[in-house]
């Protein structure tokens, strides 16, 4: 009989012996042997403390844990209808075991006996693991009645498989629609790499000309460059109707039965509506502050934004354009940039191919941080793209284990992600080291060229792999507080801080160097490159607001009755510059919020990059690359996770609270201020 290879003994997951059936199998048996755990610690006859109660509870579950997180992100990097059936067969069984946990009363008291009388003996981080653990049973409804216990086991279940059935329509609708070209006038203005790339994909499919998609590699690089508009607006309409037309991977009651299942369960649990709720685990703490935080920001972006309206509105007019449309938008923005800082992605290419980009990572992180990465074929993967890296730090001590998967590919959702197979905890004598994994959608190769990737994809691997660094870097005792499990609104920080080093000139000459010379990326655009991000920002500012608000419209107020259509007209209207386009949406295909964690929590983008300017003007008072600045960052958040208070931990970073004038400076909008 063939041996499940989840129930043997592994470290890093056997991919290359794993089947579909092997989950089918081995998630009940994970799912028993959990509970088997938490009866083990509910049936304790002993007097609750520290060991017997909270401890236990933090090392329980973890085989469980790791083949539900493999599942979960097989599911989302490379799935196919039997990974998609399993996946929705177990996510309502996954949810009532939480339930079972948090609702259990007997465990409850348990926790609530050492949490009442804490013992004196306590670290800092496990003083920290004592507040969670009583909070978290506490938030979930162990105060609630019985009655009411049985109807948020019921909006439980309803959430996790809504949840996953919108990711699955989204990934089955943007994966519908291709749209094949023959005429070279349907081209004009694509270069050679899109070009060569979309001739491929035609021939993949057995057809000839060039095939467009609405995967981000596709997509992105015609709307900024294609010159028939005509085209742009049909790839437009079709982006903007994901989820949305009337088709069997319509989200539109998902979008509604979702915000109001939350908000049902909110006031179940005491509080007002969703945001509420979720935004008391958040640095931000209230409804009123996000709100607030978002509104002012709008405040001081909004003249700049409408300025920058005007620039685009003029320059489509002396093409003859006079009614500038959503279609529009990259185009010309694209085409601004090019004459006014004399900088265009196609230019810039060359300097970024995706080794260069990736060893640029290595090296910035080498310098900071101390790090090392060997590439090793030892470790088993889901896809023979993916590739992976053990990383060292300067004394050639194990740090972890990392997986890269760049390229789009059926069954992959959109998007970029970083994710962990193993977190990071101390157990006795063992240091387990964590297992952290990159996923993006990068221009693929082609027969004569490396990936050569976009300014904006070369931000994308900065971002992520900052919240790698957080991954990978963690050091903490217990798993439920290491690496990324910080507040949400703080999570961002270090990906946001990240993306800094794309534009630092120290940075950019360690690696961005043309793949045929090995020339480095000249002055004058490295030069172009820091005018660069200033350029539209007042644009890009608003564009994220908007999503934070849409993002509050749906979680801060009770959804019973608003159409998606009332949501939408009533947010954009503030913050909207071209004409509403009747048909499309934008909530039925926004899954940071319908299908991630973001719900309620959109507006952390912003907030964090308050905290990744302040952070990153510590590197620029030290004088860029500073060693002694990077211990500082991280000593007090890389490596720390959710031992700490977020706001502690980033005032023993930088010695003050973050200030908002750091990104109001960067994004040039203290200049906009002064007019």
């Amino acid at each position: 009989m063939r041996l499940n290879p989840l129930l043997q003994p592994f470290d890093t997951l056997p991919w290359d012996q794993i089947k579909p059936q092997d989950f089918q199998e081995a998630l009940p048996i994970a799912l028993n042997l959990a509970r088997e755990e938490l009866k083990e610690i509910e049936q304790c006859t002993e007097a609750p403390s520290f060991e017997n109660t909270i401890e236990a509870l933090a090392w329980s579950g973890q085989l469980l844990e790791r083949i539900s997180g493999a599942l979960f992100n097989l599911n989302a990097a490379e799935t196919n209808p039997e990974i998609q059936s399993i996946a929705q067969e177990i996510a309502p069984e996954l949810s009532a075991f939480k339930n079972d946990l948090f609702l259990n009363k007997t465990l409850f008291q348990r926790v609530d006996a050492v949490f009442s009388h804490p013992p004196k003996h306590l670290s800092e981080e496990q003083t920290m693991l004592l507040e969670e653990t009583h909070k978290s049973f506490v938030r979930q409804g162990a105060y609630l009645d019985p009655s009411s216990q049985e109807v948020l086991r019921k909006i439980d279940s309803e959430l996790a498989t809504s949840q996953l059935q919108f990711g699955q329509n989204l990934l089955a609708d943007s994966q519908s629609f291709s749209r094949l070209l023959t005429q070279p006038e349907e081209v004009i203005g694509l270069d050679e790499d899109y070009l060569a790339q979309a001739k491929a994909q035609a021939e993949a499919q057995g057809k000839e000309g060039w095939l467009i998609t609405l995967s981000y590699p596709s997509y992105v690089p015609f709307m900024k460059y294609a010159q028939n508009r005509t085209l742009r607006e049909e790839l437009y309409r079709a982006y903007a109707l994901r989820g949305h037309a009337k088709n069997e991977n319509n989200n539109d009651a998902l979008v509604s039965a979702i915000a109001e299942l939350r908000h049902r369960r909110a006031v179940l649990l005491g509080e007002q509506n969703h945001a509420e709720y979720t935004l008391k685990e958040r640095m931000a703490q209230n409804l009123e502050t996000v709100d607030g935080f978002l509104r002012d920001l709008l405040d001081k972006a909004k003249p700049a934004a409408a300025r920058e309206f005007n620039q685009l509105t003029d320059r489509a007019a002396q093409d003859g354009i006079f009614d500038l449309q959503a279609w529009d938008i990259s185009f010309y923005t694209e085409l601004l940039k090019k004459e006014q800082i004399a900088l265009d992605d196609e230019s810039l290419k060359p300097y970024f191919s995706l080794t260069n980009a990736l060893n640029g990572v290595f090296q910035i992180t080498q310098q900071l941080f101390g790090l090392s990465y060997k590439k090793t074929a030892q470790v088993a993967v889901y896809h023979p793209e993916v590739e992976v890296y053990e990383v060292f730090d300067e004394k050639d001590v194990f740090v972890a284990y990392l997986y890269l998967d760049f390229f789009p590919r059926p069954g992959k959702r959109d998007g970029a992600w970083m994710t962990s197979y193993q977190s990071q905890f101390k157990k006795g004598t063992e240091n387990q080291r964590p297992h952290v994994s990159i996923v993006c959608n990068f221009t693929r190769p082609t027969a004569d060229k490396p990936a050569l990737l976009s300014f904006n994809e070369v931000t994308t691997l900065f971002h992520e792999f900052g919240h790698a660094l957080h991954g990978m870097l963690a050091d903490t005792q217990y798993p439920s507080l290491s690496g990324t499990s910080v507040a949400w609104d703080f999570v961002e920080l270090p990906s946001q801080w990240m993306e800094n080093w794309c534009y630092h000139p120290e940075a950019l000459q360690l690696w961005a160097k043309d793949y045929r010379t090995n020339a480095p990326l000249p002055q004058t655009q490295i030069d172009a490159l820091q005018k660069a991000k200033q350029f539209m920002e007042g644009w890009a500012t608003v564009r994220q607001i908007s999503f934070g608000l849409l993002d509050l419209a749906w979680h801060g107020s009770d959804p019973s009755g608003k159409s998606i259509e009332g949501v939408e007209k009533g947010i954009f209207a503030q913050t909207q510059f071209t004409p509403e386009v009747p048909g499309t949406a934008m909530s039925t295909s926004f899954a940071h919020i319908f299908q991630g964690g973001y719900a309620a929590g959109y507006y952390s983008y912003k907030w964090a990059e308050v905290l990744d300017a302040d952070a990153f003007e510590a590197f620029l008072e030290a004088g860029g690359l500073d060693k002694a600045t990077a211990q500082r960052f991280q000593q007090h958040i890389l490596s720390q996770g959710g031992t700490k208070k977020a706001a502690l931990l980033y005032r023993k970073f930088r010695g003050h609270d973050p200030k908002p004038e750091a990104l109001l400076r960067r994004a040039g909008l203290l200049d906009e201020l002064a007019r």
